[in-house]
């Protein structure tokens, strides 16, 4: 990765666009850092520390850079429309109209669907917004409890939201492209330095044993590293394309394969996973009701049957995610229409039953992954006193994934330019 960005640097295009994407990032940090008047934010900071961090409000925190506990313009940061985005999806493959915008509408067509993604960002955006005022009128963490600063609030929020939903735009377009991808990361990766903060305050207060700590930073890059090798892994069907004629010409004739990826889903199955499982704890802390051997035995995401339902739920989306994702009768038809076959299966409907069953075996294999990955978190943090690490799966998949995104877009660049340095 370090080469990848070094050898980016020294091409002048490359490197304007890195330099505009660092650009956009400290724009972005500083309006994290600007509070919303009327609220009183160390009383929310502290309200999160005590009441929230297990409950998918702790998720969307982690997720805006600690910026969703102190109520700053950012606060909703991607949230909605990363919800925007994934209900504009489902809806694609629901509604008809939809879908045949986005398969046969062209570039026409995919703006439209980037149109309808961006009013639904501002819809949300409103509706959290005012869904999180609502909690802070409920909890007295509001200085004016006037009608104007309710507006005022709800309208920061909504505008935060679609200003970063911009910034992402600007990124794309300008920048390294990932931007939505790449704010999440830097969001993340902003709160590295407080984890080590209170890991290190755990082992001089002896709440901590530095075996412990030198366990969890192995265990960590470990992690890592049976990420990366998911990340990277995949399934190739060997594909061969028939011999034809055209003219004098004659196409055809090659071998190739097609690629299906163990971890195919990405991270969507645990953030659907962990908003439904974290739903009645999240419920419980917007009525006030964060205490009880409920909440502490069975809401709560430390608990096991917390951990239990999240792990059921996670490989439930991951085979609907794949059911969304890939049809084998389309991928059958589309080889047929071109031309190619799978050896040893005919064309057809024997081609996407064989589809079938690879993407269900390989679905398993990718669910167990992001499963495992995800409670490995929780019953660490369990096993040392630690219920922070509970988000901790989600978070270093993210990061891996888009550092990984972000290098091989950056490698292709630096191939279509056929970048002496980089190829040698």
């Amino acid at each position: 990765m370090l080469t990848t960005l070094r050898n980016a640097w020294k091409i002048p295009e490359l490197r304007k666009k890195l330099l505009f994407t660092l650009f956009i990032l400290l724009i972005y940090r500083f309006g994290n850092a600007v509070y919303l008047p009327f609220i009183d934010v160390k009383a929310l900071s502290q309200y999160f520390q005590e009441s929230l961090s297990n409950t998918v409000l702790g998720l969307y925190n982690t997720m805006s850079g600690a910026a969703f506990s102190r109520a700053t313009v950012f606060a909703l940061s991607i949230q909605p429309y990363i919800n925007a985005s994934i209900i504009i999806q489902l809806l694609t493959i629901a509604i008809p109209a939809l879908e045949r915008l986005s398969k046969d509408g062209g570039e026409d067509g995919r703006r439209k669907i980037e149109s309808i993604t961006r009013y639904t960002t501002v819809g949300l955006g409103l509706l959290m917004g005012f869904a999180y005022y609502i909690m802070l009128k409920n909890y007295n963490l509001l200085t004016n409890t006037s009608f104007m600063s309710g507006l005022v609030i709800v309208l920061s929020f909504t505008a935060g939201a679609s200003f970063v939903m911009w910034l992402g735009e600007q990124i794309d377009q300008f920048g390294i492209g990932n931007g939505i991808s790449i704010i999440l990361f830097a969001n993340i990766i902003s709160r590295l330095p407080s984890v080590v903060s209170t890991m290190v305050t755990n082992v001089a207060g002896g709440g901590l044993s530095w075996v412990a700590a030198l366990g969890m930073i192995l265990g960590m890059l470990l992690l890592i590293v049976f990420i990366v090798f998911i990340t990277d892994s995949e399934r190739r069907i060997p594909v061969q394309y028939a011999k034809r004629v055209v003219g004098r010409k004659m196409y055809g004739g090659q071998n190739t394969h097609l690629p299906i990826k163990v971890n195919m889903s990405g991270v969507l199955p645990i953030i659907f996973a962990q908003s439904i499982a974290s739903l009645p704890a999240t419920v419980a802390a917007f009525l006030g009701k964060t205490s009880g051997w409920w909440y502490t035995h069975i809401f709560s995401n430390t608990t096991v049957v917390y951990t239990v339902c999240y792990f059921i739920l996670i490989i439930a989306f991951s085979y609907f995610y794949a059911a969304v994702q890939y049809n084998p009768v389309e991928i059958a038809n589309n080889l047929k229409k071109n031309g190619g076959f799978i050896p040893g299966f005919r064309p057809g409907r024997p081609t996407s039953d064989f589809i079938g069953k690879v993407i269900n075996k390989i679905t398993v294999f990718g669910a167990l992954y992001l499963a495992i990955v995800s409670i490995i978190p929780i019953i660490v943090g369990n096993a040392i006193g630690i219920p922070s690490l509970a988000i901790g799966g989600t978070s270093v998949i993210i990061v891996v994934g888009v550092a990984l995104e972000t290098v091989t877009a950056m490698e292709a660049q630096m191939l279509m330019r056929h970048y002496k340095g980089f190829l040698e």
